[in-house]
């Protein structure tokens, strides 16, 4: 059997306050195979973006890890001294944010950004690391490598910070890259060449990639798998095509029903009534229970477990139920 890069088991992060601890992240599991893609999905407050901080070790105080284990390429992490799992962000993990300019330093050259994190984590001189500098820009798209290396943050557009934020990530040739809504702030057409890049760096570099996002398009167009988070639990995880085309869980077919068709003739897209629930009012059983139509008793007393269902698990009560009950909604 082949080794997950990434492997992380009944995940707990909570965040301790005056009113008691909060669970952002209760008891998730997933795997990241190498070259593979995952598209995490959910409303803002899911717990997309606290599961990639809790991955490459960046949950500050009051938040904290509360269980749960991080396995990279079989290596334990999460119990890591902190400079140790400093060494291995940037060099094992690489990691691209939504905003690039929280990434690259305004008062530097972007070639001296890049030769600084190349010469840290590997052993290149100086003149060795200013040629994988211009080679790694020429690698994620940037015309006249050569010439570019040399200029400001402020003298690029927006999708072209984001490549070179990429060309960051790709320093070390890293083992997994968390790229936290890489394209949200880029317009529709920088947002599918940066999706079509990471795709191929993939692809030829055996990258796992773990894409965190609330747009179903881009999970759509870039994941091979997709895990969909409410409340800060996994309620379905499996093949994109399958959960896109065929979702099971209530929440996730109300995602799916939310991206627009040109097949469909509705003249209205699905919405999910209510919102998110705060940490410090989740309901017991089943946290989707108040916004979902296909509730009964048993959602709103226990919580449900992940259940293999065709070829991915889903955590919902329907699909344990008599099998002429569960067809309704499958």
């Amino acid at each position: 059997m082949i080794r997950p890069v990434l492997s992380v088991r009944d995940l707990k992060v909570e965040f301790v306050t005056r009113r008691g601890n909060l669970k952002a992240i209760d008891g998730i599991s997933f795997d990241i195979a190498r070259g593979e893609v995952l598209g995490v999905v959910g409303e803002s407050g899911a717990g997309k973006s606290v599961t990639g901080s809790a991955v490459i070790g960046l949950i500050d105080p009051p938040g904290r890890l509360a269980g749960g284990e991080i396995l990279l390429s079989g290596q334990r992490i999460d119990n890591l001294p902190p400079q140790e799992m400093r060494r291995i962000r940037g060099k094992r993990i690489g990691m691209i944010f939504q905003d690039p300019l929280t990434s690259l330093n305004p008062l530097y050259r972007i070639g001296e950004q890049l030769v600084e994190t190349i010469r840290t984590h590997t052993s290149l001189t100086a003149s060795g690391a200013r040629k994988r500098a211009i080679d790694l820009l020429a690698e994620v798209g940037i015309p006249a490598p050569e010439r570019r290396v040399d200029s400001y943050p402020h003298e690029f557009s927006g999708g072209m910070r984001q490549r070179v934020v990429i060309a960051l990530a790709l320093c070390a040739e890293p083992e997994l890259i968390i790229a936290d809504e890489p394209t949200t702030a880029l317009d529709v057409s920088v947002q599918a060449q940066i999706i079509s890049l990471l795709k191929r760096l993939g692809r030829e570099h055996g990258t796992a990639i773990m894409l965190v996002t609330h747009d179903m398009g881009v999970i759509a167009e870039t994941a091979d798998r997709v895990a969909v988070m409410y409340a800060g639990r996994i309620v379905e995880i499996g093949p994109v095509q399958e959960v896109v085309q065929h979702p099971l869980h209530p929440y996730a077919r109300g995602l799916m029903g939310a991206i627009p068709s040109l097949q469909s003739d509705t003249n209205r897209l699905e919405q999910i009534p209510g919102a998110m629930p705060r940490l410090s009012a989740i309901p017991s059983g089943c946290s989707f229970t108040p916004r979902c139509s296909f509730a009964f008793d048993r959602c709103r007393v226990e919580r449900p477990e992940a259940i293999a269902r065709d070829i991915h698990p889903v955590a919902c009560h329907l699909y344990d139920q008599a099998p002429a009950k569960a067809e309704v909604v499958a």
